[in-house]
């Protein structure tokens, strides 16, 4: 039985391990937000000062303001991570358990795992750069080819694996 267990946990093995892999990194940024946050503000104010003449014409409040902005995507970053990798870890078993063909359980547990690392990733990120580029706008729109996928992974994820979940249940049992 523990054979069978542990055969099913392996066709969604990719999804599991990057799910676990961004419940870590969230609660990760959380003990690091939480023993650095002066450290981390006064370095995000430091990559705006290098550039506030040129960047923010001299205008230190709209460098406090994107600081600040800049923070909150870090902040985002830690709970999309924790949440999303939870979720995702949810789902990457539940398709474990179903009767649907492999490939299958295997593609949305992977695209679930890819969304849940990937997710987070872009809005820390985001909060890295906006100082330095003045704006988080301008931040979210370079980073744009890793925001879209990893929503798409996570939407395609969830809808195959509620695809997948409704078919297993209602799909009439051979005797």
């Amino acid at each position: 039985m523990l054979s069978d267990i542990r055969d099913q946990l392996r066709v969604v093995r990719w999804g599991l391990i990057l799910s676990i892999a961004a419940i870590f990194a969230g609660f990760a940024l959380g003990g690091i937000f939480g023993a650095a946050e002066d450290s981390i503000l006064t370095w995000l104010q430091a990559q705006g000062q290098s550039v506030l003449e040129s960047v923010y014409a001299s205008d230190s409040s709209k460098l406090e303001a994107t600081v600040h902005k800049s923070w909150t995507y870090f902040k985002r970053a830690h709970m999309h991570a924790g949440g999303i990798g939870t979720a995702s870890l949810s789902l990457c078993l539940l398709l474990s358990l179903i009767n649907s063909p492999k490939i299958l359980r295997r593609l949305c547990s992977l695209s679930l795992g890819l969304g849940a690392v990937g997710y987070p990733l872009f809005w820390l990120v985001a909060g890295m750069r906006a100082p330095g580029l003045g704006s988080t706008g301008v931040a979210k729109e370079s980073l744009k080819w890793l925001a879209v996928p990893s929503a798409g992974f996570l939407l395609l994820g969830v809808l195959g694996c509620l695809i997948l979940t409704a078919v297993s249940l209602w799909r009439p049992e051979r005797l």
